[in-house]
């Protein structure tokens, strides 16, 4: 068991759990910081973030990055935001898209991370996979999940998942950029100041 922080990021990177379901093989992708009070949980790595090792580098990203407001060097501070998916490899391609998370991941990571995280953290849920994993109370769809998002406040944020293929549920559900981006944006800036 690590001790330490930097102990346990060696061991989830190392981790080969999920390697004979890993089409592409495992290449765990984790960011953590004993200082990150902003804690973002989606769902998997694409094929893009598998490629280069790094969270959230691809067109997602920069979505997500643009919704919470912060620059570049602020969201890849280990020290300010901790990026966590639900499963740490990329999963490998489904007939529409990237397939689900591993269901290893989660139960095997999460709480050992979140334990050297501070407890006045800010935890971003992306997407059913993450909310499904932790919010007990949500909503039978993540529409509607989202859609009550200030319930959630101040500790959790709940948010659909940044991808480009999600253009059609953010024009379907314009009250998601005109009132919930501007609450997250805010919320965000707080915790961070």
């Amino acid at each position: 068991m690590a001790a330490s922080l930097d102990e346990l990021l060696v061991e989830v990177r190392a981790c080969r759990v999920c390697e004979p379901h890993l089409d592409h093989g495992p290449r765990p992708v984790v960011q953590a910081g004993r200082g990150a009070r902003l804690v973002i949980i989606g769902q998997a790595p694409g094929r893009r973030v598998h490629e280069s090792g790094i969270p959230w580098d691809d067109p997602s990203g920069r979505t997500l990055r643009t919704w919470l407001g912060l620059a570049d060097e602020q969201f890849y501070d280990p020290d300010l935001v901790a990026l966590m998916p639900m499963g740490f490899c990329y999963p490998g391609r489904a007939a529409s898209g990237d397939r689900p998370p591993r269901p290893e991941c989660a139960p095997l990571w999460h709480e050992r991370l979140l334990a050297h995280l501070p407890s006045d953290r800010l935890e971003v849920l992306i997407g059913a996979h993450a909310q499904r994993r932790y919010l007990a109370d949500r909503a039978p769809t993540l529409t509607e999940t989202v859609a009550d998002w200030a319930r959630f406040l101040p500790d959790r944020i709940v948010l659909p998942h940044p991808s480009p293929r999600n253009r059609h549920w953010l024009t379907k559900n314009p009250w998601f950029e005109a009132e919930t981006l501007p609450a997250v944006r805010r919320r965000t800036a707080e915790l961070l100041a």
